[in-house]
């Protein structure tokens, strides 16, 4: 086992050059090649080898990636300065800009580009990517979340759980000429003009379960379309199994038909 994870971090393009010439040793070794052998194959002084053995004798084979103390190449900018950095980033905008880059921060601090990237990579700091959210207004927010939350979590016995939700104002576009198939060096073709027949809507429902999508198009996205919906449902899931629907607060999920 030993061996294999030796050969792992020897094939590995990222693993350090002493890393591998003491993992070099620790094969050679283990393979009963004596020290001057093992100096000579490896181009390297035998105290060298008499260290290593020992260390992974007495540490383990994790041993090979240590630094010892006060080794290492020494640090260009101390912790004084990265954290100023960091603070930089996290607390200010450029003039006019919406977020840092590297060149700019890298002029703004009088640093390197690679230092500011390096940096924010060790901090895990990525300037450029925005998550959005929205906070719900809903009084009863924190009582729908923990239901929903536990019907995925905890589902109910002898029932089935649909997530159910629908895409209003889909185009309904054709091209103007049919297109061609694609041959043996000839890409398929298109026209790239079309034709506008109007908008659908498209309700569906998710098994999840079984991660089965239940799906109908209508031209119109009203009450009744939804209520229709729902009798279709209850054809593709007939019997007496109870049905558990997760939907949002759409206007027509809300009218007064619908709950009745």
């Amino acid at each position: 086992m030993d061996q294999e994870q030796i050969q792992q971090w020897l094939a590995a393009h990222g693993t350090p050059q002493h890393v591998a010439l003491r993992s070099r040793i620790v094969l050679a070794a283990a393979a009963g090649q004596s020290d001057s052998a093992i100096a000579t194959q490896l181009e390297i002084n035998r105290k060298i080898v008499m260290m290593w053995r020992g260390r992974v004798t007495e540490h383990g084979l994790e041993s090979v990636w240590a630094v010892a103390p006060g080794r290492g190449r020494t640090p260009t900018y101390g912790p004084d300065k990265i954290n100023a950095i960091v603070q930089a980033t996290l607390q200010t905008q450029p003039k006019g800009m919406t977020q840092w880059s590297c060149r700019l921060m890298a002029e703004s601090q009088g640093v390197s580009k690679s230092t500011i990237s390096n940096i924010w990579r060790s901090h895990n700091l990525k300037p450029h990517r925005v998550k959005h959210f929205k906070l719900s207004r809903d009084p009863r927010f924190l009582e729908k979340l923990t239901d929903v939350v536990g019907l995925y979590l905890n589902p109910p016995q002898q029932a089935m759980v649909l997530c159910v939700d629908e895409k209003s104002q889909i185009q309904a576009l054709d091209r103007t000429q049919p297109g061609l198939p694609m041959k043996k060096g000839r890409c398929g073709t298109m026209t790239h003009d079309y034709k506008r027949h109007g908008t659908t809507t498209l309700f569906a429902a998710l098994e999840i379960l079984q991660g089965r999508v239940i799906g109908q198009c209508y031209e119109r996205h009203r009450h009744q379309e939804f209520l229709r919906f729902l009798r279709r449902l209850d054809q593709e899931f007939p019997g007496e199994t109870p049905l558990h629907l997760v939907m949002d607060n759409y206007g027509t999920h809300k009218h007064p038909h619908v709950k009745g």
